[in-house]
């Protein structure tokens, strides 16, 4: 029969696969705490930003606007210190020059349109424009009024223009910002899966070695049985008669070992097949929850996500879970999980000073959604931790033990498939988070 791997080598495999565990751990823990400082960094340039917007439109709202006084003819009779400022030319330079001259060569005909028209309504024209400068061409938002004598007629117009050009580069600035903080933010998702993810490294470690274990043993078995069969057919192939084949056989105990050998094949093959499990487990909680949404029932995907955390964890209680058989919702099978792991870690957080600590999981339909309830027995929170539990970056593990956006992303994860995810003390103590997601198909 198939034996275990010596007690020596296993003990020594498993501090090797701790060690390297730890390493990947404390990398990614760095990697998260930088992710993090990037966030904040990219927060506080946000509110740099907005002051320097803010300031910008109360300096454009105070100062004089760019004013250019015409004649009848169009050409410049007078302009303020404004326009002097914003073209890089005196006074001096600017009054008798057609205001065609001052504009870009791609606003002239828009601007001579807008005069005609101003001159037959005789109501004021708004346009956008560029006045030539010294450097480049300056935006500005233009509007022509009709300049009247006493009988109504038109001598002249009045143009005054706001620039726009340092407003737009500040907004401009800020798209850009916010870009990049929409980038961080993904970071972050990402980095919380992978803290998730490391958390139960361990456990991935230990449910891998026992299938891949037992199926080194059953090699070694079969190894040896290949050679007990090897030597008798050598001795069929050498025309031995029929008594030394018997004896052979006994000597070699091959009837007992044709049953080990079927034992042995079928004990790699579930082993084999545990091992695939595994990784397609892994797999389903690595991926980034991309693409479409697809059908996928509730009920499993909890119990996966918390099975794998208590391995991880290496933690007695056992959750219990409750359902009313399969639950089909929509949504991404990978963002759920993850959803699920907070929130089973968050529950073996709180329990884990309780004397009888207890986790229970009820998955169930009502009222046209998907509910998964997560329940402990521990301390419970209090009024005010509760009113802030799913605001970014806010915990009350110590340093070091918790990121503080595992809820925030949780809520927004459970928001972004239409669902919601919500606190609410539990009846006999302890906390009671639940979960809702739009049902599929016929249980819509």
């Amino acid at each position: 029969m198939p034996r275990a791997m010596d007690a020596k080598d296993d003990r020594a495999g498993a501090a090797l696969t701790d060690a390297a565990w730890s390493d990947v751990l404390i990398a990614v823990d760095r990697t998260y705490v930088e992710l993090i400082e990037h966030q904040e960094r990219l927060e506080a340039q946000n509110r740099e930003l907005e002051a320097l917007r803010q300031f910008l439109s109360s300096v454009i709202t105070s100062v004089s606007d760019v004013l250019i006084v015409l004649d009848r003819d169009g050409r410049v009779d007078e302009v303020n210190a404004s326009t002097c400022v914003c073209t890089g030319l005196p006074a001096a330079a600017l009054v008798g020059r057609g205001v065609a001259d001052l504009v870009r060569e791609e606003d002239r005909a828009g601007l001579s349109a807008l005069i005609a028209e101003i001159a037959r309504t005789r109501a004021s024209g708004r346009m956008e424009l560029s006045l030539v400068t010294s450097r480049e061409p300056a935006p500005v938002e233009a509007v022509l009024s009709p300049r009247l004598d006493d009988r109504g007629r038109i001598e002249g117009l009045v143009l005054t223009g706001r620039p726009v050009g340092e407003l737009r580069r500040a907004y401009a600035q800020l798209e850009r910002s916010h870009a990049e903080m929409k980038a961080a933010q993904a970071q972050l998702v990402h980095g919380e899966k992978l803290a998730s993810l490391g958390r139960l490294l361990a456990g991935v470690a230990h449910e891998l070695n026992n299938p891949i274990s037992f199926v080194y043993a059953n090699a070694h078995a079969l190894e040896r049985y290949a050679a007990k069969f090897e030597t008798y057919f050598e001795r069929v192939q050498a025309g031995a008669d029929r008594g030394e084949l018997v004896r052979l056989r006994e000597e070699l105990r091959l009837d007992r070992e044709l049953r080990n050998l079927r034992e042995a094949v079928q004990g790699a093959r579930e082993g084999a097949e545990r091992v695939r499990d595994i990784v397609e487990d892994l797999r389903r909680l690595s991926s980034d929850g991309g693409g479409e949404m697809a059908v996928f029932d509730l009920v499993e995907t909890a119990r996966t996500a918390a099975f794998w955390i208590m391995r991880g964890a290496g933690h007695s209680t056992v959750p219990e879970i409750n359902a009313e058989g399969p639950v089909m919702v929509l949504g991404h099978t990978g963002h759920i999980q993850q959803v699920v792991m907070n929130l089973v870690q968050n529950a073996l957080d709180a329990v884990s000073e309780t004397a009888a600590p207890q986790i229970a999981l009820r998955i169930m339909r009502e009222e046209g959604r998907g509910v998964l309830d997560i329940h402990d027995n521990g301390p419970g929170i209090d009024e005010a931790t509760a009113a802030m539990i799913f605001d970014p970056f806010f915990t009350t593990k110590p340093v070091g033990k918790g990121t503080g956006l595992g809820l925030s992303i949780s809520l927004k994860i459970a928001e972004d498939h239409g669902g919601r995810l919500s606190y609410s003390p539990a009846s006999g103590g302890g906390a009671l988070f639940r979960l809702e997601l739009p049902l599929a198909g016929e249980d819509a």
